[in-house]
């Protein structure tokens, strides 16, 4: 395909989306996220918690609460928003943890802000056998599991849609960046079918449009069983939606095992790596953007990478089926 065909069947979207927040901003959110945490219990996970989060939330910086609309509407062609300048500081963080399924149960400042930024995107939620249903979850290299494909892990992590297995997988996954790694940083590596498409022949559109691909559950799950038949791409053939695990999908025949193949290849080849540093915040659309992870390597001497992630959905009525209660967490 030439480059004058490639450019042709490119659609139009808009810039990409990312923030830096002033200092008068910076104070503002730190204001509201020390009164977030102050609130009742300071349990992230109790309801009355996050209800009064849902009304502060309102109140974030006039800037930062049109980013987040403008990503809403259209997550552009890279599929992220990076809202840069939050209110952590470093030097006043406590050690990395270091143990697995590390969560952040008690509102912290980084926990709060986080929170109070993903309740204008759409609604927080998380899964019961994930991290026993924690709504804030450490993402920290674990000893003894370096190779893990999981957010314990060291190693290189494939190209992924988060919980690609669920049928109410994530709309949006926000990424806290609270320490970088030490030495060599550690990139989230974000890669969007927007990108890729016009790379895609035909014929494998075709064939990915078709359900011939199953996902299993990611390690990070205790349990869950691999879905039906289903295609990885889906929706507009012009702007389709892509569900994927490169570690948990297999194809059912080898024509879809080829497809599947250069499309991954095509994501590696398009992908960036995205290096937060402390006090960025990254947000991936989880329906059209895989994301994967470099490889690092930690000294577990409680300075190594340390982000607290966030599941957010847009409509609670689509899982509604899922959660007791009308609470956050699914089953």
């Amino acid at each position: 395909m030439t480059a004058n065909a490639i450019s042709a069947r490119i659609p139009e979207y808009v810039d990409e989306h990312r923030l830096e927040l002033t200092g008068a901003e910076r104070a503002a959110l730190r204001t509201m996220a020390e009164e977030l945490a102050a609130t009742a219990s300071g349990l992230v996970d109790e309801p009355g918690w996050l209800a009064r989060a849902r009304e502060l939330s309102c109140r974030l910086p006039a800037r930062l609460l049109d980013a987040v609309r403008a990503y809403r509407h259209d997550p552009g062609a890279q599929g992220t928003l990076i809202v840069a300048g939050l209110p952590i500081d470093e030097d006043a963080l406590p050690d990395t943890p270091g143990v697995p399924e590390s969560v952040e149960r008690h509102a912290t400042i980084p926990a709060a802000t986080a929170t109070l930024i993903g309740l204008q995107l759409g609604e927080i939620v998380a899964y019961r056998e994930e991290k026993s249903g924690a709504l804030v979850q450490n993402v920290v290299p674990v000893r003894g599991l370096e190779s893990s494909q999981s957010n314990a892990g060291s190693v290189e992590l494939e190209f992924h849609v988060e919980n690609a297995f669920h049928p109410c997988r994530p709309d949006f996954v926000g990424l806290t960046c609270l320490r970088q790694a030490q030495g060599r940083p550690a990139g989230t590596l974000v890669s969007s079918i927007r990108h890729a498409l016009p790379l895609i022949d035909d014929a494998d559109r075709e064939v990915l449009h078709q359900p011939r691909f199953v996902t299993a559950p990611p390690p990070s799950f205790h349990s869950g069983e691999p879905t039906a038949a289903h295609p990885v791409l889906d929706g507009s053939p012009e702007d389709p939606n892509i569900c994927v695990d490169f570690n948990a999908t297999v194809a059912l025949d080898d024509e879809a095992k080829q497809a599947l193949e250069r499309l991954r290849q095509t994501l590696i080849d398009t992908s960036v790596s995205v290096e937060l540093r402390s006090g960025e915040m990254v947000f991936v659309d989880n329906r059209i953007v895989l994301h994967g992870r470099a490889d690092f390597t930690p000294r577990y001497d409680g300075r190594d990478r340390w982000l607290q992630r966030i599941f957010v959905h847009l409509d609670g009525r689509r899982s509604r089926v899922h959660r007791t209660r009308n609470g956050a967490v699914m089953a």
